[in-house]
């Protein structure tokens, strides 16, 4: 077995397609054979594949970083982005009847966070109608695992994101499109959200306020999360509401609670621009409204703007 172990060492070595060969040699050549019979299968599973495995997570990450890297370096296809844009604002206003209210909020010029509840794919773009220049958002890892996909939406502004990882590299490049004074759009709730009301927010927009002290933008979206059917888009109607910006001191050294209550601070408003567009609003235990908070409905509006 001493020739067996020593073939078998080589299943973690860099060079995997000579190590499976050798180990099927061995197998079929006859020199193993009966109890000592080797379940190739079995050795190239523990050992080549997790060789692979581990490669192409390396390959993954780089190419993930890569894209990152072209968002800082180059930004959008200038191109590809002012070209489907051109298509999408009037398809959006007649197909959808979009409707756009508080855009008089949103700065002409500097860096800018836009903080939106989530709905459908197509929220950074419905967003990205609001002002005449890029902006970028982070979208999950999976979608850039195709090539012409993950091509054709970092052109549009896209970077990956891991979620659920607490993606540091996400939020460096968040804050270095920021330092150079472009828009970043940020989804607090982390992922898509429908139907009923918001999800619960999470800390990553108040460590960007904080961490780069530029004006947050509350945004809501309502109605994309009934514009897909499958493959179908259906005319539905789409409203989106801006509030005013909200400023926050620039902090480098700060404490995880400080960066929960930016985020409670941003997600308040964001709720707010919610309820007057009729948004649903979540109950307390005991099936009671929060107090203050506009009922959902027709009067949701009428509340909201009296708040």
């Amino acid at each position: 077995m001493a020739h067996l172990r020593r073939a078998g060492e080589g299943t973690r070595t860099p060079d995997p397609l000579f190590t499976r060969q050798a180990l099927y040699q061995l197998s079929y050549s006859g020199a193993i054979g009966g109890e000592d019979a080797v379940n190739c299968n079995g050795a190239v599973g523990s050992g080549v594949s997790v060789g692979m495995r581990h490669s192409a997570t390396e390959h993954e990450q780089a190419s993930l970083h890569d894209f990152r890297e072209r968002s800082l370096t180059r930004g959008v296809n200038p191109a590809l982005y002012w070209t489907i844009r051109a298509m999408f604002v009037p398809f959006f206003l007649v197909y959808f009847r979009l409707q756009r209210t508080g855009s008089e909020h949103l700065p002409r010029s500097g860096p800018l966070l836009l903080a939106s509840n989530h709905r459908s794919f197509l929220d950074p773009f419905v967003i990205g109608t609001l002002v005449r220049r890029p902006v970028y958002y982070m979208a999950k890892r999976e979608l850039f695992e195709n090539r012409v996909v993950a091509w054709l939406l970092n052109g549009l502004g896209a970077f990956p994101v891991d979620r659920g990882a607490g993606d540091a590299q996400a939020m460096e490049t968040a804050e270095a499109i920021l330092a150079r004074g472009d828009c970043v759009v940020v989804f607090p709730e982390g992922t898509r959200v429908r139907p009923g009301p918001l999800g619960t927010p999470r800390k990553g927009v108040g460590r960007l306020a904080l961490h780069t002290g530029v004006p947050v933008v509350p945004i809501a979206v309502i109605g994309t999360e009934d514009v897909r059917s499958g493959w179908r888009i259906r005319p539905r109607r789409v409203r989106i509401r801006v509030g005013s910006p909200l400023l926050f001191p620039k902090v480098e050294d700060f404490s995880p609670t400080r960066a929960a209550a930016v985020t409670e601070r941003v997600w308040a408003c964001v709720s707010l621009q919610w309820a007057w567009l009729g948004g649903a609003v979540a109950p307390r235990e005991g099936g009671e409204l929060p107090h203050g908070d506009p009922a959902p409905g027709s009067t949701a509006r009428e509340e909201a703007r009296a708040a």
